[in-house]
Parts: C-alpha cells; sequence; structure tokens
C-alpha cells in the first residue's frame, strides 16, 4: 500500500502547500475561555514538530458566549486555523460535518481541555501516514499510560469498556479518549454509516472499523483529568446504552455494508475458532457458579456507586443491565463454549429479555421492601436485592442453557449427534 506520505511532494522545509497532510480539529461549546490557550499550543507544537503541512479546524456546536470571537481572531493571528459554526450541538455532529468536507489525509480530534499530552500526536498520526494503519487512537487503558483523574471517572471508563467488549465484542481498549485519527479516504466510507451525533459518535466509529476488519492503531497516552468538565456523567451513560443496543441491532440485521468497505481496503477481520466440544453439564454449573459470584460483586458495587447520585430503581436498573451484558458474554464464552462473533448479538438480545425477568424479580422486590417499610435501611435494601439476585440467577441458567444457548440436533449420516446441552 502506497503511504500518504510519498503522495506529498516537499518543498523547502514542508510538502506543497497544495497538499494538507493532517486537519486536527477542536470541536468547542462555550470554550471562550480556553480555546486560544488551547489553539496557540496546539499550533507551535505541529509548527515545530509536524514535518507535512497541517490545518486546525474550531468547531463551534452553537456556542453562546464569546467563542465565535475568540475562534475569530486566531484565524488572524495563526495560520492554518479556520473556524466554523454549526447551529446544533452535538460533537459527533461537529466532527462527522468537518472531516467529510476537509481536503487533509488524515483527519484528527482532540478536547479542548487538553487532556492529552501532546507528545502522543505525532505516534498517533504517524501509522496512517505510513498506511500501516486505517484509524488511530489514544489509550488511557493501557498499562504504559499515565493518567491522572478521580477514582469515579476511572470506575466509569473501566465499566464501560467493559460494556463494550461484552456486548459488540470490541477489543480497542479505549473507546472515548478525546484523541483520535483516522484516514481521510476511511473516514469518508465510514461516516455515512454513523448516526450518533454526540458522544457516541467515537464508539460507532471504532465498532463499524473493527467490524469492517480496519486496523486500529493504538497509543497510550498520558492523560490528565480536566476538573471542570461539564460532561454529564449520568446522561452520556443513557445515551451510550441506546447506541449500544442499536449498533447490536444493525450488526445482527446485516443492515451494514461493513464486507464492502472490508474489501475495498484489502482488510479481513480474524474470527477465533469455536471449540468443536461444549462444556459438558457439570463444567457449565462450575463455571456459571463462578461468573454469577463475580457478577453479584459486580451488581453489588454498580449499585452502590449509582445510588450515590440516583434512586434505588433507577440505580438497580444501570447495575443490572451492565452486569446482565458482561454475564451473557462471560456465559456465552466460557459457560457453553460459543466463540466468535455469529449469532453474538442475537445471543445479547436473548439475554436482554432474560435480564427483563431478572429485572422485574429485583425491582418486584425493591417495591414491595418499600411498601413494607417506607424508608428502609441501605442495608435492608442490599439484603432484599441479594435474594432476588440469587433466584434471578437460577432462572437465568434455565432459560440460558434451555433456550438462548440451545444446541441444535445435528445429523451425520446414520448417527444423529447431540451434545450435552
Amino acid at each position: 500500500m502506497t503511504s500518504l506520505a510519498q503522495t506529498a511532494g516537499r518543498t523547502g522545509d514542508r510538502p506543497h502547500a497544495a497538499v494538507t497532510m493532517l486537519d486536527v480539529t477542536i470541536p468547542v461549546y462555550n470554550e471562550e475561555r480556553d480555546l486560544a490557550t488551547c489553539v496557540h499550543r496546539l499550533h507551535e507544537y505541529l509548527t515545530r514538530n509536524f514535518p507535512y503541512q497541517f490545518r486546525i479546524t474550531v468547531a463551534d456546536n452553537a456556542s453562546t458566549d464569546g467563542t465565535p470571537l475568540v475562534a475569530t481572531r486566531l484565524t488572524h493571528e495563526l495560520d492554518a486555523v479556520h473556524y466554523i459554526r454549526l447551529e446544533q450541538k452535538g460533537r459527533g455532529r461537529a466532527l462527522s460535518q468537518v472531516w467529510a468536507a476537509s481536503q487533509a489525509q488524515v483527519v484528527a480530534y482532540l478536547d479542548v481541555d487538553m487532556s492529552t499530552d501532546l507528545n502522543a500526536l505525532l505516534p498517533l498520526v504517524a501509522p496512517l501516514i505510513s498506511g500501516h494503519s486505517d484509524l488511530a487512537i489514544g489509550t488511557r487503558l493501557s498499562r504504559h499510560s499515565r493518567v491522572v483523574r478521580g477514582r469515579k471517572r476511572e470506575f466509569i471508563s473501566r465499566t464501560y469498556n467493559l460494556l463494550l467488549h461484552s456486548t459488540l465484542f470490541t477489543r480497542f481498549s479505549d473507546a472515548q479518549c478525546g484523541f483520535k485519527a483516522v484516514r481521510a479516504d476511511v473516514a469518508r466510507k465510514l461516516l455515512p454509516l454513523i448516526q450518533d451525533t454526540g458522544w457516541f459518535f467515537d464508539t460507532e466509529l471504532l465498532v463499524l472499523a473493527e467490524r469492517a476488519g480496519l486496523r486500529i492503531h493504538e497509543v497510550p497516552v498520558d492523560w490528565t483529568d480536566d476538573p471542570d468538565s461539564r460532561v454529564d456523567i449520568v446522561a452520556t451513560a443513557i445515551a451510550d446504552l441506546k447506541g449500544v443496543a442499536r449498533v447490536a441491532r444493525a450488526l445482527a440485521g446485516g443492515r451494514l455494508p461493513l464486507a464492502d468497505i472490508a474489501a475495498q481496503f484489502g482488510r479481513n477481520p480474524l474470527e477465533p475458532a469455536a471449540p468443536e466440544v461444549p462444556p459438558g453439564l457439570f463444567t457449565q454449573l462450575v463455571r456459571f457458579a463462578a461468573i454469577g459470584i463475580a457478577s453479584t460483586l459486580a451488581y453489588l458495587v454498580l449499585f452502590l456507586f449509582f445510588r450515590i447520585e440516583l434512586g434505588a430503581q433507577a440505580a438497580n436498573l444501570l447495575a443490572l443491565l451492565v452486569t446482565a451484558v458482561a454475564n451473557t458474554a462471560a456465559n456465552r464464552r466460557l459457560t457453553f463454549g460459543i466463540a466468535g462473533r455469529v449469532k453474538a448479538a442475537r445471543h445479547q438480545l436473548q439475554g436482554l429479555a432474560v435480564f427483563g425477568l431478572g429485572l422485574a424479580l429485583t425491582s418486584g422486590s425493591l417495591a414491595g421492601l418499600q411498601l413494607v417499610q417506607a424508608r428502609p435501611g441501605r442495608g435492608l435494601e442490599v439484603g432484599v436485592l441479594v435474594a432476588a439476585n440469587l433466584a434471578a440467577t437460577v432462572l437465568r441458567f434455565v432459560l440460558l442453557r434451555g433456550w438462548v444457548f440451545r444446541h441444535r440436533r445435528v445429523i451425520t449420516g446414520r448417527a444423529a449427534i447431540a451434545d450435552e446441552l
């Protein structure tokens, strides 16, 4: 594959001015205080370290403060800085519009809070310029990353990525780090398939790229949390869960032309081989019990965490939903011996149906407790939920074994072979 660098002729110290190699987008909403500092730092870094023509695009998501004035002033002060105004909010909307119109060879973005150390920018875009990779992401979850942030955000980030691994069977490590780059030709193929215009945009982009067999390069980053972040964690979490469900349905229905994209770029996804012999009943029970214990502990931690800001029913719903999808994925692979992505989305949807029954049991238990005692203590609440979850666990095993992962009888010659499922 010809590298992008080979397509850019050089004049003096930099390639010919007609070829813009990198376009870095900074999506903003009411960032009049931080915008100038961010753009000046980025411009200085690229001028000193990036050997090709670059462009910085400030994408304004309908700001109502002085952001437009600051951005306009920056376009006059600095070469290669551009400003675009959108009349609707949404980070995904801004990135999609700017990237689709960009003439650069590689498009990227970073958050205006500059949480990510800029020294990771060249390692981020280098594999795309060379042609080795199709997308590149900064990751805060690598053991080589150096991250400074509160336990709450760390917990949410790892839980969200665990959810993606369990439901959509993703392999990338960090979906939401605000530090990504894409080859422009790849972006033009993927952007029309992405529906989200908000924070889930990143996840949807990565999931579709991975399913199309595109190569995603990960760069460990040094990252410092912005204490002034205005992201609504609960609203974003709910929107992300809805996005996961929507993408899972689309993948299960085969409505996305991902095979065509894979063929165009010569990438083929690798699927792990499924085991020939599924585990027996005793092994299934042991593994299911172990996964169930882990799930219950995770559920309790999540419930207590969500209970800080939410009511008992809402906390129960979110905690049970997250652990349910992780539980289904773990049982699919470990308890019932099913690997690969074939029918994975269907299994998750069936698992969610089983989750609905578990939700009815636990929510009914909470409602009953509140009828008996108007303001129960947290310990009593947790105790009732543990008992209800034990009952839901038994029901879950029966339904997973007899319905979701039920083995089909296979006829081979004269023999009817059925495994122990």
